[in-house]
């Protein structure tokens, strides 16, 4: 008979996020055909019983099981990939997949420096035979489609002068569209449009620093939340944060798959590039490094190959 403690440090090893391979061969292994009908019979969780008595994975588990020991090859494929290459296999993913994700694309044409994003465009041409623009357009309809189209199409100014009379008068537009939004959505504003989609990184801090001398409150404040454009804004003027957000929601209980997902792929895209940053913003925000809780909540060669993808970048 399998002794109980083996019997917890298995169920815990097929539990949660990612799979502890280690006690996963260190136990299974050894155990002997008894052993197992014994896991099978005590682990109700995992296992289902019919009437003849026969003891059967439940399928849903199954399939949880395949996405957990999955993350690892993911992260692994993930970081080989030419940058470009990667970029340009996540948005054609968030394109396609039946529960479209489209934050994704907000990050990729927002966080990236103009020739990262140049680069990833040349990219999906090579890969698809056609442009992100034309797959964007194609597939992403209603109030949304103009603003996305524009900020996969930027290449925006990325030198140190920011004209400051312009920043002022622009936040006086943003402001307007927002205060007018029971009239008109703001993302549906072609100079909000022009403003976010072409102007400068800087230039838009300054123009988030100046909205509050006009409107009294922040522009993140004042967007709604969950919005395509307040998304935006966000990985334009505080990508750390917008980051940070992101990492939190993908460890927490009762995430959903495409919530989860992220860790990956923020770590990895982030890791050769501000993830000091991140880890600063994510221990101010929750009060817990993020190491910390990757090693709370993740489990084996994933958790282990995510915080050496972290401390890489902390070294740098």
């Amino acid at each position: 008979m399998a002794h109980p403690q083996e019997l917890d440090t298995l169920s815990k090893s097929f539990s949660g996020f990612g799979v502890d391979e280690r006690s996963i061969v260190t136990i299974l292994g050894k155990w002997q055909p008894e052993h197992r009908k014994t896991f099978r019979k005590c682990s109700t969780t995992f296992f289902r019983e019919d009437e003849r008595l026969f003891e059967k994975w439940d399928a849903d588990h199954i399939a949880l099981l395949k996405r957990e020991f999955s993350r690892f090859k993911n992260a692994v494929v993930l970081w080989t990939m030419h940058p470009w290459e990667r970029d340009t296999r996540l948005a054609k993913e968030a394109l396609i997949k039946e529960n479209r994700s489209y934050d994704v694309l907000i990050e990729i044409a927002c966080t990236r420096s103009s020739e990262e994003l140049l680069g990833a465009r040349k990219a999906y041409h090579s890969l698809f035979d056609h442009s992100i623009e034309e797959d964007v357009a194609s597939h992403i309809h209603g109030t949304n489609r103009n603003l996305f189209v524009a900020l996969v199409s930027a290449y925006r100014y990325e030198g140190s002068k920011v004209n400051d009379e312009v920043a002022k008068s622009e936040a006086k537009i943003l402001c307007n569209a927002v205060k007018n939004a029971k009239k008109k959505n703001p993302i549906e504003d072609e100079e909000v449009i022009r403003i976010v989609s072409t102007r400068s990184k800087l230039h838009l801090k300054a123009i988030y620093k100046h909205y509050k001398d006009n409107c009294s409150k922040t522009l993140d404040e004042d967007l709604e939340y969950g919005s395509s454009l307040k998304e935006a804004i966000m990985c334009l003027c505080s990508p750390q944060a917008y980051f940070s957000k992101v990492l939190n929601a993908s460890m927490k209980n009762g995430a959903d798959e495409k919530t989860k997902v992220a860790l990956t792929r923020v770590v990895v895209t982030r890791a050769d590039h501000n993830i000091k940053e991140i880890e600063e913003e994510y221990q101010t925000q929750n009060g817990v490094s993020l190491s910390q809780k990757i090693k709370e909540t993740i489990h084996g060669n994933y958790k282990d190959f995510l915080l050496s993808l972290i401390e890489r970048g902390e070294r740098k």
